[in-house]
């Protein structure tokens, strides 16, 4: 009889060994050290930008403040409020020409008033013939050319309030607003 050639089984593969490279491990603690430092910078981050608002000094402030002999309840009270918004006054729109000789230009302007005190609502009110004057006498003075740049726009916004605050008995006025300014 034929000898039959026999084979031996073929031995099936060992399963495949991670790619030739990193350790599954060494993954898994490099992505973990990344995270870490990249959460310790951001909290870093964040408290230094955080810091420069003053915590210190409030403190600081309190400290002194306590060692004058007030409670903090009367700091809180007696500090000024340098940040506050004040009370609004709204005008109504101007529209006026401009002095501009060769050619015809108009300025139409909504001006708002930030007041030291609300109280102050109620002076400008009574004088709303000498507050419109003022400023349209200002207006009409001005050209074109001068109001339209930024610093012309500042100078202008300084003038109106020194001339309101000039009406008043004491200056009430912090500052000018434009909410509208058109020139045509």
């Amino acid at each position: 009889m034929a000898e039959k050639e026999t084979k031996p089984p073929e031995e099936t593969p060992a399963p495949a060994q991670a790619a030739a490279g990193i350790p599954m491990k060494m993954v898994i603690i490099i992505v973990a050290g990344t995270l870490v430092l990249g959460l310790g910078g951001a909290f870093a981050l964040f408290k230094f930008m955080a810091g420069g608002h003053g915590g210190d000094d409030q403190k600081a402030e309190a400290a002194a403040i306590k060692a004058a002999g007030h409670s903090e309840a009367e700091a809180k009270h007696d500090a000024p409020k340098v940040n506050a918004p004040g009370a609004i006054y709204d005008v109504d729109p101007f529209i006026v020409n401009l002095a501009d000789t060769p050619e015809v230009r108009y300025l139409k302007l909504t001006v708002k008033f930030e007041l030291e005190s609300p109280d102050a609502s109620v002076e400008l009110a009574s004088r709303v013939p000498q507050l419109r004057d003022t400023i349209l006498v200002l207006l009409t003075s001005k050209d074109a050319a001068s109001i339209r740049t930024p610093q012309g726009k500042f100078q202008l916004r300084d003038e109106i309030t020194q001339r309101v605050n000039s009406l008043l008995p004491k200056p009430a006025v912090r500052a000018a607003y434009f909410t509208d300014f058109v020139v045509q």
